[in-house]
């Protein structure tokens, strides 16, 4: 007999520990099996499980445990992310609180040290992901650091190379000063800050006057080389070639003309910093202007600020604009919106800088990463995210590949210090190569360094779906489970990874590295609003499995998961979803309590006696069975969670149970019994293997349970087949006419409902109906009798309604339920009455404050719109009740 309360720690610990012991998520690399691949987001090293990590890991479990079931080679390859900037800056903290820094210890020492941090910390992540329930081959896991890893970025980066599709070169990138490195645009953050429009005059070097021209950062005017006006721009026809002075520094410099500039922005003269602002670096290549860098990497003014020299670049705005005002060159400083970079990962300002890097040519391999879309090798699920990849891949920029920092994959480049021979000196002295040179394989010498940067964390994040199956060895993992079936990930990453993804694997393994791309939702509070630290708002997912056990967050998550529909997430509904778990462990306690020993128990395909409520739950579970499958097989996770949910509790549970309840109470040796049991463990055990995917601890242990398991000592629920269609007898009939029985007694309940008749009162009932209805119903009389506590029933098609009864009127059918000597209409139209006082109070505050316009135009809107929400329902059931009172009022009325 099972425990009389479910407990999921315990659980979850022993069959996570059995799964592990007999290696049931191993997938093999040669088999007569069809392969079904995913490969897991890399987590960062850094990180801990937060609620994305969850639904994302939750959804590609749910996909891999019902393909492993379904008889497929099914491998879920996991692995861990080096996290570049993010691992660097975590160590570095340490070492500041030892007194240390990275470059008193020496490069060689400190990557010693994130290795060592890695290897105490590195782990929990993973770790994290078992709890869950992560049915990964753990026997695979990698890391992009790996040798073999290590080994594919170098071929990637030396091919791609010698193809012209790699180039250092001087250009404008993001720059962190406080990670002192280059960041790409995908990682940089904006956000929306009021700020100011300066005007500044710049007084004509040659004759009186001057040309006022605004800009938002002030600063940079010092390695300003040019202003620039529209070639169209009436008001500046006759001053394009004339030469301005500089303010403070006194350079000269000349009036352009430039199409990019808009007329409409400030005064239509914009300042040209070509070392400071992306767009300026291309107007100066365009009119082969200097470039002058004012700010060193650490954004304090260099040099050719001239008085401003070491200034912090706040600081100085702060007194270049003094010195502006006193010079009597500052005009007015105007409110003005400004999209602030930050960097994604210390939140510091970026600036924008001029940098020698190394670059990969993106376009060409966008090409063929758009065609892939759109002839649908690869289908984005849902659809509407392909028009935002089009977007970005249709306008995308070279990718910045070099960052200045220690901990990653090393540049494969060394420079000859010598250049002792002509070739050498004509590459530059660049040697690029897979493996470690000597020496210079040009000239000899062995006075030769490496590049000092490291790759993007997402340069080798890009060949993760073949560099981890053994790319560029050609192994039987990569011939086995390249391309992957699908990608599960989130929208925030689209371009950061998947996109590059795309490109890599087309370019190097001539295939798409997936073929379904399933974008899920973000994660949002109860309120709608995005979860942060700041915030106070976010959940720890670690603490709703201590709290509530792994299966019910799990199917939260799912049940939620609509695609393109954010996932408001409450506690309450994770509690919801434990209650939906009690509900079949008790279902479950209740079905093992009412088998004899020794009862046989046999196949429901071999029984010939099935009652209507048997053959009605076995066509459904039929039904279900396909529903399920089908939501899967095209990512409805929501709608497959959904299908179960209502199964499984209201028609198994609510509905089949209590029809055979009367069966099982019966002590002698009957058929109906017979077949009643052996229903009830048929749909218990193909209803367990449904849920398997979606709640694995649970159904384990259950599944262990059921007679026919616990005697065979069977392996594991994972590794059974996973239900099809065929798998229960089907009876359309039977659904049919036990969905006329079912109308009957939710008329029959509705008006016990309404009038708020006790469960206990039992009633009597006439229906109205006719023919076939009528025999239907009679014949099955003792389903009505029991599950809508009636002790009288009339059935016919000649029946009036009595004065004083109430009505139910349902598909081909009308229900009279008489309620003479059973309510004392007075004192229940007084309940009503009081009841819709105190609704009324409550939605009265509520309409208070829907009408304050202060609070609907600073409150989230989300919030706004739950209220609303609120405020309809109270209005409903105010309406619902007023609707119940009229009711016994006409009853009142005729029974006078």
């Amino acid at each position: 007999m099972i425990e009389k309360s479910y407990s999921p720690k315990d659980i979850e610990e022993k069959w996570y520990r059995l799964w592990l012991e007999k290696g049931y998520f191993q997938a093999e690399s040669k088999s007569s099996k069809p392969s079904y691949c995913i490969v897991i987001p890399p987590p960062n090293v850094t990180g801990s499980l937060h609620i994305g990590h969850a639904l994302d890991a939750t959804l590609q479990d749910i996909l891999i445990r019902w393909k492993r079931m379904s008889g497929f080679n099914a491998l879920w390859l996991p692995g861990t992310d080096h996290a570049g900037i993010a691992t660097q800056n975590v160590v570095e903290k340490d070492l500041k609180k030892e007194g240390l820094d990275r470059h008193k210890l020496g490069r060689d020492e400190f990557i010693r040290r994130v290795w060592k941090w890695k290897g105490e910390y590195g782990g929990r992540i993973i770790s994290q992901l078992k709890r869950l329930g992560a049915s990964c081959d753990w026997s695979r896991e990698r890391f992009t650091l790996d040798e073999g890893l290590s080994k594919a970025v170098r071929e990637v980066f030396v091919r791609l190379y010698e193809e012209g599709l790699i180039y250092r070169g001087d250009y404008i990138i993001n720059w962190c000063p406080r990670c002192h490195t280059a960041l790409s645009d995908l990682e940089v953050e904006h956000e929306e800050i009021k700020g100011k429009l300066y005007h500044i005059k710049y007084p004509f070097a040659n004759e009186k006057g001057y040309l006022t021209v605004a800009t938002t950062r002030p600063e940079t005017m010092l390695g300003d080389v040019a202003v620039a006006v529209n070639p169209d721009d009436e008001r500046y026809k006759g001053i394009v070639g004339k030469v301005l002075r500089l303010p403070l520094l006194n350079r000269e410099i000349p009036v352009i003309a430039d199409e990019f500039v808009d007329p409409e922005f400030g005064t239509g003269a914009v300042k040209v910093t070509p070392a400071h602002d992306p767009n300026d670096f291309e107007m100066a290549r365009r009119h082969n202007l200097p470039f002058i860098k004012i700010m060193t990497g650490d954004a304090k003014m260099s040099d050719d600020a001239g008085p401003y020299k070491g200034q912090d670049r706040f600081k100085c705005r702060e007194n270049v604009l003094s010195d502006l005002q006193s010079l009597e060159l500052l005009g007015d400083a105007k409110e003005h919106t400004i999209n602030l970079g930050h960097c994604y990962r210390c939140k510091t300002v970026v600036e924008p800088y001029l940098s020698k890097q190394w670059f990969v040519k993106t376009k060409p391999l966008a090409q063929e990463a758009i065609k892939a879309v759109k002839d649908k090798r690869i289908n984005i699920i849902p659809e509407g995210w392909e028009n935002s990849y089009f977007d970005w891949m249709e306008n995308i920029k070279d990718w910045c590949i070099s960052r200045q920092i220690w901990w990653g994959h090393r540049i494969p480049v060394w420079y000859c210090q010598d250049m002792q021979s002509e070739e050498c000196k004509n590459h530059g002295g660049i040697i690029v190569s897979i493996e470690t040179p000597e020496k210079c394989p040009s000239c000899g010498s062995n006075k030769i360094t490496q590049d000092e940067d490291v790759l993007d964390t997402w340069f080798s994040s890009a060949l993760w779906p073949f560099s981890t199956l053994g790319w560029p060895a050609e192994t039987d993992d990569l011939k086995t489970f390249y391309p992957t079936s699908v990608l599960v990930t989130g929208f925030d990453i689209i371009f950061f990874w998947v996109a590059r993804m795309i490109m890599m694997g087309l370019k190097f393994m001539g295939d798409a590295p997936f073929r379904d791309v399933y974008i899920h939702a973000l994660i949002r509070d109860s309120h709608g609003q995005k979860m942060s630290k700041s915030k106070g708002n976010v959940v720890d997912p670690l603490e709703i499995i201590d709290t509530y056990g792994a299966d019910a967050f799990r199917f939260t998550l799912t049940a939620f998961a609509a695609q393109g529909r954010d996932i408001k997430f409450s506690v309450d509904r994770v509690e919801g979803y434990r209650h939906f778990i009690n509900k079949i462990w008790n279902a479950t306690r209740f079905i093992l309590m009412n088998i004899k020993d020794a009862e046989e128990v046999k196949s429901v395909k071999e029984i010939s006696c099935l009652s209507l409520a048997d053959r009605w739950i076995l066509n459904r579970l039929a039904g279900v069975i396909e529903e399920v499958n089908k939501a899967l097989d095209e990512y409805r996770f929501n709608d497959a969670a959904s299908v179960l949910y209502q199964f499984v509790w209201h028609e198994f549970c609510d509905w089949y149970l209590e029809m055979v309840k009367p069966t099982l109470a019966r002590d002698d040796d009957n058929k109906g019994r017979s077949a009643a049991i052996s229903t009830l463990l048929h749909i218990l055990e193909i209803s367990l293997r449904l849920l398997h995917p979606f709640m694995p601890f649970i159904t384990e242990k259950l599944w262990h349970d059921i007679p026919s398991q616990r005697d065979k000592e069977a392996d594991s629920i994972c590794v059974q087949r996973y239900p099809k269609p065929e798998d229960s007898p089907t009876d359309r009939d039977a659904e049919r006419k036990m969905n006329i029985i079912m109308d009957a007694i939710i008329g029959i309940r509705s008006i016990r409902g309404e009038l708020n008749l006790p469960p206990s009162l039992e009633l009597k009932a006439l229906i109205n109906t006719s023919d076939g209805t009528k025999d239907i119903l009679n014949e099955n009389v003792i389903y009505i009798s029991k599950l809508a506590k009636v002790k009288d029933i009339e059935i016919g098609e000649d029946i009036t309604k009595p004065q004083d009864a109430a009505t139910s009127v349902r598909p081909s059918m009308q229900i009279f339920v008489p309620l003479t000597g059973l309510l004392d209409m007075d004192a229940e139209i007084k309940r009503l009455e009081k009841e819709i006082l105190k609704i009324e109070e409550t939605a009265s505050q509520l309409r208070k404050k829907l009408s304050n316009r202060e609070f609907v135009s600073k409150a989230p809107k989300e919030v706004v719109e739950e209220n609303k929400a609120k405020y309809d329902d109270f209005i409903e059931k105010i309406h619902k009740i007023q609707e119940n009172i009229e009711k016994l009022k006409q009853l009142r009325r005729k029974d006078g």
